[in-house]
């Protein structure tokens, strides 16, 4: 059976446990720093298993030596964005948790793929592969493929179409200057820009920007916790079982898009090697122009990491 290890057993930690249980391809382990909060967590959800049928193993600790041999481990550990707050300002504090963890769990599976969901996003995918000296091919970020997923869904509430035939593309920061792709995002192969009014494409376009601090500013005490697992379950899903499924998700740029040296997100081929390949969409100026808008941002969080941080 494939291991996958999840750090931090906080909301999205456990909800990712949760999608990875119930599709049994995997066990997972679950840690976290707070005595019994794993523990407790994993329990509650193996004795679940029996009641949907699954049989795969849950456990939950405070020790790192229980991640041993883990094929894909995912760091959803540091400290949540509250009203108000910028990615940025989680910087320091989210650098030193993310750190720490990939460094530990590296230690007791020196051959696992990791996913990073830590905010913000980008910086802390950087991070580890830097703190790890891991190749870009074992460091991969989750972000567009729930960058996108919002996407499908506000365009699905405005269609009334099914999501199943609303396919769409962001690129960019995990951050308010990401790029949705409208000219290569569609419904049933019909480009976006041809089925929507452009102030109806607008609103959807910017509401994707701004979507997770939509759901911090509802809930006021914590951030998205059940798209943001399950995009991380399909990337592992797609990593586990070999698939070579192209999903949005933040990969280190060696010339993709003419970046380098910094993770941003692009469409990337994922398989049981981790990232196989990044996919180049042919851009318009426009296009070009929002993406450099986004890679600007990026690389400031990168150099403001690197001042704190000696990598």
């Amino acid at each position: 059976m494939n291991k996958v290890s999840i750090i931090g057993a906080g909301m999205t930690g456990s909800t990712t446990a949760h999608w990875l249980a119930e599709r049994e391809f995997t066990d997972v382990a679950l840690i976290d720093v707070v005595e019994g909060m794993p523990q407790g967590k994993g329990l509650d959800m193996l004795e679940a298993m029996p009641i949907i049928g699954k049989d795969v193993s849950i456990v939950g600790s405070n020790d790192y030596a229980e991640t041993k041999n883990s094929d894909v481990v995912i760091i959803t550990a540091g400290i949540a964005r509250k009203p108000g707050m910028s990615r940025d300002d989680l910087l320091k504090t989210n650098a030193e948790i993310v750190g720490n963890a990939a460094v530990e769990a590296l230690k007791h599976s020196p051959d696992a793929i990791f996913i990073i969901l830590t905010n913000p996003l980008d910086t802390m995918a950087y991070l580890t592969m830097k703190k790890t000296g891991l190749p870009r091919e074992r460091v991969i970020g989750q972000a567009g493929v729930l960058d996108s997923a919002r996407m499908r869904a506000f365009v699905a509430l405005e269609t009334g179409v099914s999501v199943e035939n609303i396919d769409c593309y962001v690129l960019g920061g995990h951050g308010d200057e990401m790029v949705p792709l409208t000219r290569h995002s569609n419904v049933a192969g019909v480009p976006l820009r041809e089925y929507l009014p452009a102030d109806k494409l607008h609103a959807i376009v910017e509401r994707t920007r701004k979507g997770g601090m939509e759901v911090i500013n509802l809930l006021k005490t914590g951030s998205a916790f059940y798209a943001p697992a399950a995009a991380c379950a399909q990337m592992a899903e797609a990593i586990l079982k070999d698939k070579h499924l192209i999903v949005p998700a933040s990969a280190y740029m060696n010339g993709e898009y003419g970046l380098k040296d910094m993770y941003f997100g692009a469409p990337v081929q994922l398989g049981r090697s981790g990232m196989e390949r990044i996919v180049e969409y042919s851009l318009d100026a426009d296009e070009k122009t929002m993406l450099e808008k986004s890679a600007a941002a990026v690389s400031e969080t990168h150099d403001a990491l690197k001042k704190l941080v000696n990598l």
